[in-house]
C-alpha cells in the first residue's frame, strides 16, 4: 500500500552554524591534491579505487587510494553529468550529449565496455546500482527506468513525482529525490513498488544512508533533512546554509558530509543531528568518505583532494 507520510512540520534540531563552528576551508591540509580537467565533479569509492568525472576532457579518473595516484583516464563519448555508481562489476556513468547515453566501464579492464541509448533525465541528476537493477530517471515527466545490468535494457518503467533526478540505493530501498515537486519516493528495489511519498521541503537533491537514517540534502532551503526508512518519516531538520545549486551529501565514520562551493565542507554528527564543523571558501561541490578520509572536489579547478580524518589539519574525526 502507497503511504503518504506528512512530515513537514518535524522539530528543527538547529539553527545555521554559528561562528563558532566554522572555520577557513583554507586551514584543511590534504594529503593529494589531483588536478583532473577543466572541472570535477561526483566522487565514487569501490573496494580498491576512487572514481572521479572531469569535463575538458569528459573522462572518469580511477585513483588509487593505496599510492595516491591516478591509474586510469578513460575519454568518454558525452559530458558525466548526473553521477557516478557501481555494480555488477562496472562503474556506470550518464552521459549528458546529443543524444544522453548511459557508459558502462568495466573495473577489472579499466575500459568502456558499452553505451546504451538510455540517458538521464537531466544533468545534476543521479544514478544507483540495487537489488539486480541499475537504476535512473530518464523522463523529467517521473520515469524511473530499472536496467537490466546484463543488457542495457529498460526491463521496468516507474512512475514518480515530476521533477525527479537523484537516486539512492539502500537496502532493498531505491529513493529518488523529487527536486521540483519536493517529495522523496521510496521504491522497492525487488518488485519495483513505490512504497512512499515523502513531503521533505524545496528542492531536495542529493542522497545519503547511514546512521540508521537517509539524509536529503535541500537545495532550496540549504537544509539537511533526515528521514527514518522504517517509518517514511521526517524526524529532524538541520539548517545547514547550504541553499543553491550543486552540492554533495555523503555519510562515513558516524558523520554526515555535506559540501556546496563556498562552503566546501560541513560536518554533522548522526547521533546529535547538530553541525559540528563548517569549513567556508572557494572550493567544493561533490565528495565521498572512503578509506578513512574526505575526497572532496573543487568543481571549478578541476581537482579533486584527500584529507585524512585523523591526520593533523585533517577534518578530524573525534
Amino acid at each position: 500500500m502507497l503511504r503518504l507520510a506528512l512530515a513537514l512540520a518535524a522539530l528543527s534540531i538547529s539553527a545555521a552554524a554559528p561562528k563558532q563552528l566554522q572555520a577557513p576551508f583554507a586551514s584543511l591540509r590534504p594529503a593529494v591534491l589531483l588536478h583532473l580537467g577543466k572541472t570535477a565533479d561526483w566522487v565514487l569509492p569501490t573496494g580498491e579505487a576512487v572514481w572521479v568525472g572531469s569535463t575538458g576532457p569528459f573522462a572518469v579518473h580511477r585513483i588509487d587510494p593505496r599510492t595516491n595516484r591516478e591509474t586510469a583516464n578513460l575519454p568518454l563519448p558525452g559530458e558525466p553529468c548526473a553521477g557516478l555508481a557501481a555494480g555488477f562489476g562496472s562503474v556506470w556513468i550518464p552521459l549528458c550529449g546529443k543524444p544522453n547515453t548511459l557508459a558502462r566501464v568495466d573495473m577489472k579492464t579499466n575500459r568502456v565496455s558499452a553505451v546504451y541509448p538510455v540517458g538521464p533525465a537531466a544533468a545534476e541528476g543521479g544514478i544507483a546500482a540495487g537489488g539486480d537493477s541499475v537504476w535512473m530517471v530518464t523522463d523529467a515527466k517521473g520515469v524511473l527506468s530499472r536496467i537490466d545490468p546484463a543488457t542495457g535494457h529498460v526491463r521496468q518503467t516507474i512512475r514518480v513525482a515530476a521533477g525527479s533526478y537523484n537516486l539512492l540505493a539502500s537496502g532493498d530501498v531505491v529513493w529518488v529525490s523529487g527536486h521540483d515537486s519536493g517529495v522523496l519516493t521510496a521504491v522497492d528495489a525487488a518488485s519495483g513498488k513505490v512504497l512512499a511519498m515523502i513531503p521533505v521541503g524545496e528542492g531536495p537533491r542529493f542522497l545519503a544512508a547511514g546512521g540508521g537514517a537517509v539524509w536529503v540534502l535541500l537545495q532550496g532551503t540549504g537544509e539537511i533533512v533526515r528521514i527514518d526508512p522504517r517509518t517514511y518519516k521526517v524526524v529532524a531538520r538541520i539548517a545547514a546554509g547550504l541553499k543553491g545549486p550543486g552540492g554533495d551529501i555523503k555519510f562515513g565514520a558516524g558523520r554526515v558530509w555535506a559540501t556546496l562551493m563556498g562552503v566546501p565542507l560541513t560536518r554533522i554528527d548522526a547521533r546529535t543531528n547538530r553541525i559540528e564543523r563548517q569549513w567556508t571558501g572557494r572550493g567544493g561541490d561533490s565528495l565521498d568518505f572512503a578509506f578513512d578520509s574526505i575526497w572532496l572536489t573543487d568543481y571549478k579547478a578541476g581537482t579533486v583532494a584527500r584529507y585524512p580524518a585523523a591526520a593533523p589539519g585533517g577534518p578530524s574525526v573525534p
